[in-house]
């Protein structure tokens, strides 16, 4: 497992992609699960065999996790993320020591296994490692939570982004019901997800990050470094 140059507290930018651009994912059971893992292998405290324990109905209760399981230690906190299909991002805070290489490579290392197996594939599913890069400011911050809640499954609206320009606020709308970006909540209460209370503390409000989002497809919202902020390109 590589040694990262952050540390617990950096807040880092994930971004990994699938195999000469090959999807990751081929239909909606391949993204629910997608979630399972997120959700379920950010755990250090996770038992061995977690599937069997958590049963078939996990999504429909909002990915619970059962009351004889040990207190969660989490790897990371989760402040924004995005399925698409051949790729991913994450918006993460390291919390333990070399959490994010764990996180990724547990999540890695299940998706493999699976698509290869329910595929009859061989190899690697990725391209490589993953990507990270450190966000070192609040405008970063922003920025990506935009790129990576709105912009990113944007590309899958009807028409793409140009259509999605002419009519944000109805495409905005559809964002928050993508069901693979954090963006879309998984009740009023929250998401099961992410950091909900770090998300409170550091994102744009609802209408700001409308704003801000619609500002960054229209270019002007870019940070003059924006080159060393995208990692997908």
């Amino acid at each position: 497992m590589r040694k990262e140059e952050f540390s617990v507290g950096s807040y880092v930018h994930v971004f990994n992609r699938g195999t000469r651009h090959m999807n990751i994912v081929r239909d909606d059971n391949d993204r629910w699960r997608f979630l399972k893992l997120v959700k379920y292998l950010n755990d250090d405290n996770v038992p061995r065999n977690w599937e069997r324990d958590i049963g078939p109905d996990h999504v429909r209760q909002g990915f619970a996790r059962p009351e004889n399981w040990p207190n969660p230690k989490p790897y990371v906190s989760i402040l924004a993320y995005c399925l698409m299909d051949n790729h991913f991002h994450f918006l993460l805070r390291e919390e333990i020591e070399g959490g994010i290489a764990k996180f990724m490579h547990r999540l890695g290392t299940s998706m493999s296994k699976y698509f290869n197996e329910k595929y009859a594939e061989q190899g690697t599913l990725f391209e490589g490692r993953y990507q990270a890069r450190v966000v070192d400011s609040d405008r970063h911050l922003h920025y990506l939570q935009a790129y990576i809640h709105v912009k990113n499954p944007l590309e899958k609206y009807p028409g793409g982004i140009c259509e999605a320009l002419r009519e944000f606020d109805r495409a905005f709308n559809w964002v928050q019901q993508y069901n693979f970006s954090g963006l879309a909540r998984a009740s009023e209460s929250g998401s099961a997800l992410l950091n909900n209370s770090l998300c409170d503390d550091l994102a744009l409000t609802e209408k700001g990050l409308r704003e801000f989002a619609r500002d960054v497809l229209l270019g002007k919202q870019l940070p003059d470094d924006w080159e060393m902020v995208i990692i997908d390109t």
